[in-house]
C-alpha cells in the first residue's frame, strides 16, 4: 500500500481519480488550492487507488494522506 500525501496546507479543490482507476506514476490525483493558487498533487508511485481519504472543500494539513494506492 502506498499513501499519496498533502505537500502543502490547504482545501481539496478537486479530486481526480476514483476507487478502481489505475493510476501511474507522475498522475494527479488530487488538486489542492492554497495561498489562492492551484497546485496537483502526483502519485510517486504507479498503482490502483483503493481508497479515497477526502472530499473536495475539505481543508487538509501537509502529510495529511489524500488516496491510498496498492
Amino acid at each position: 500500500m502506498t499513501d499519496v500525501e498533502a505537500h502543502i496546507t490547504g482545501t481539496v479543490w478537486k479530486i481526480e481519480c476514483a476507487v478502481g482507476d489505475t493510476i501511474e506514476e507522475g498522475d494527479t490525483v488530487a488538486i489542492l488550492e492554497s495561498m489562492k493558487m492551484e497546485m496537483p498533487v502526483e502519485a510517486e508511485d504507479a498503482g490502483t487507488v483503493v481508497e479515497i481519504r477526502c472530499k473536495e472543500g475539505q481543508a487538509v494539513n501537509e502529510g495529511d494522506t489524500l488516496v491510498v494506492l496498492d
